[in-house]
């Protein structure tokens, strides 16, 4: 049996409560997702995380790639995405990625990966030539990314910056007290860092960041991460419940109930995000594309009532 990466999570599993029970069911829609992704030879998120909206959003076309392989540099507590050492990079994957994006006919698509510290740049010109494969196969799809944090990686960030994703995620994950036990190889502070680059290099493109709680975060040490995250320019903000792949990966510490997830929906709201999901189900790239035309609204009203404000400051010194 594989070694834990999480010694207390030999503990046997809990058991969901009822509001976080989902029954994965194929349609034919779902059906031609899967065989798009299988045709192009590409991998997904959806599976390789075992995300439990894969069954809704398949059947809606939406399929969340991952890129540079399958076998991640990293063993996070509690991802489950394979560790190990990671196969060579794939020059024709953009060109694959580009032609799927095309076929499902995506509006806008989400493109992650697997950490590869074993590459010079942490596999960012990678990232880079896929938005730009996906823009020339498909021109009128938007692109988010959520990448890995590139330490140590000079120049990476920018790289994908200078692409001009419409999007650029990177999650948080936990509060910083247990990044140690839930994402070791990763620094709380850089993650912040990188946030923040996106904004200095290009002000218009939408930043987002994610939490997952039920690890044994307290509510005040959430709300600092929070305000972390709006010093640092975070525009949109998801907030999910972490659910324990297997027995290997750190155990759920707690359930967090759906009106909890409201209660801090209010508290990042009051905080001046321009978005926020947050739900048990919430994933990064759940809903992304309906949240996309949501952010891009929200930052128009944002600007016209700035604008407001301005003029009528004008109107009442003159």
């Amino acid at each position: 049996m594989a070694r834990p990466r999480y010694p207390e999570s030999e503990r046997p599993k809990e058991r969901k409560p009822a509001w976080l029970r989902v029954r994965v069911s194929a349609s034919a829609v779902f059906d031609e997702t899967r065989a798009v992704v299988r045709q192009n030879a590409l991998h997904t998120v959806c599976e390789e995380a075992a995300c439990p909206n894969i069954g809704e959003c398949w059947s809606k076309r939406h399929a969340t790639m991952m890129i540079l392989g399958s076998v991640c540099t990293r063993a996070c507590a509690f991802c489950n995405v394979d560790t190990g050492r990671p196969q060579r990079l794939d020059p024709y994957e953009p060109e694959r990625l580009g032609k799927a994006v095309k076929e499902l006919g995506l509006r806008h698509v989400v493109v992650t990966s697997v950490d590869r510290d074993d590459l010079g740049d942490g596999g960012a010109g990678h990232f880079a030539r896929c938005i730009t494969s996906i823009r020339a196969a498909s021109p009128g799809t938007t692109v988010e990314v959520l990448t890995p944090d590139f330490l140590r990686k000079d120049g990476a960030i920018d790289a994908v910056i200078a692409a001009r994703p419409d999007v650029y995620n990177h999650n948080i994950e936990t509060v910083p007290r247990l990044y140690r036990t839930v994402r070791p190889a990763a620094d709380y502070r850089h993650s912040l860092a990188l946030l923040a680059r996106v904004k200095e290099v290009d002000p218009t493109i939408f930043t987002k960041s994610g939490l997952m709680v039920g690890f044994g975060e307290e509510r005040d040490e959430v709300l600092a991460v929070m305000d972390d995250l709006r010093a640092h320019g975070v525009d949109f903000l998801t907030i999910g419940q972490y659910l324990q792949p297997t027995l290997r990966h750190i155990a759920v510490g707690r359930f967090v109930p759906p009106e909890e997830f409201e209660g801090l929906r209010a508290e990042a709201l009051a905080r001046s995000f321009l978005m926020v999901s947050a739900s048990p189900f919430t994933r990064s790239s759940y809903h992304a594309d309906e949240d996309f035309d949501r952010l891009r609204a929200a930052r128009t009203e944002r600007l016209a009532a700035s604008a407001r404000a301005a003029s009528s400051s004008s109107e009442n010194e003159a």
